[in-house]
């Protein structure tokens, strides 16, 4: 990844951030995102320097205003091209179809989506005019299954995969072999290690009288054949092996690092 630039949505922490430290580990110029205070911002930047990262900087934005994601990346581009667009940022919010507030649904579906779509439309171009580009889009095993009280988030997921295969089919036949080309894939995890699932694994931990492991086990339990959680830094190494010229004709995939969940 020497001499590539790779911009990450919602990288101060979570899968985001171990996506960061998995390119900054190989060289790469690193353009962080998301929202938080300055202790966030600082503990994320030593930490995708500390991995080898050529260059870091960060950016806070909130990704449910188009206009400010247009301002957002022309600024990013004022500082030179990007070469891998990694789609990450998102938020949730659980509740029935009839208990979900209508601003909920327009919030998921604008951070989880639509700003998917704004970035693409802004960074595809440029990548196709240099006969290089990756767009790897963070969606989840919740854009290939549904489960119950996450409306929003699986339609936003659900979206996401077809967005991806819509973009992957427009640029398919841009550069070439040995300049890479442009490829558009879809990342879909089930549990990973996040503050995103917290919520969940807690009371999963309070079910089991304070057991940790006994709550992650019996979460895991319903969905994840494997038992095993994955990690952020999984989820890098997986969008990093879609990077190298040898992937140029991996496009169009929803690929799931999901200990088994689809499978069933």
């Amino acid at each position: 990844m020497n001499g590539k630039r790779v911009f990450i949505t919602g990288s101060f922490q979570g899968i985001g951030l171990g996506i960061a430290t998995v390119f900054a580990r190989e060289g790469a110029s690193v353009v962080l995102h998301g929202l938080g205070d300055e202790t966030v911002v600082a503990n994320a930047e030593t930490q995708v320097k500390s991995a080898g990262a050529a260059k870091v900087e960060s950016f806070v934005s909130d990704l449910k205003d188009s206009l400010a994601t247009e301002k957002l990346i022309a600024q990013i581009l004022e500082g030179g091209p990007i070469d891998i667009l990694v789609n990450n940022a998102g938020i949730q919010h659980t509740a029935t179809v009839d208990q979900m507030p209508r601003e909920k649904w327009n919030e998921i579906i604008a951070v989880n989506l639509s700003s998917y779509f704004d970035t693409m439309r802004l960074l595809l171009p440029p990548m196709a005019a240099r006969g290089y580009g990756r767009v790897i889009n963070i969606a989840s095993v919740h854009g290939l299954v549904a489960s119950v009280a996450k409306s929003p988030y699986v339609a936003a997921k659900h979206g996401v995969i077809g967005l991806t295969k819509v973009a992957a089919l427009e640029y398919a036949s841009s550069g070439s072999r040995e300049s890479g080309g442009i490829t558009v894939n879809a990342i879909c995890p089930g549990w990973v290690e996040t503050a995103l699932i917290q919520p969940q694994v807690q009371a999963r931990v309070e079910k089991f009288g304070g057991d940790h492991l006994a709550g992650i086990a019996d979460l895991l339990s319903e969905k994840q054949p494997s038992g095993r959680m994955s990690s952020p830094l999984d989820i890098g190494e997986l969008a990093l092996s879609l990077c190298g010229n040898s992937a140029h004709n991996i496009t169009g995939a929803s690929i799931p690092i999901d200990g088994g969940w689809t499978a069933q």
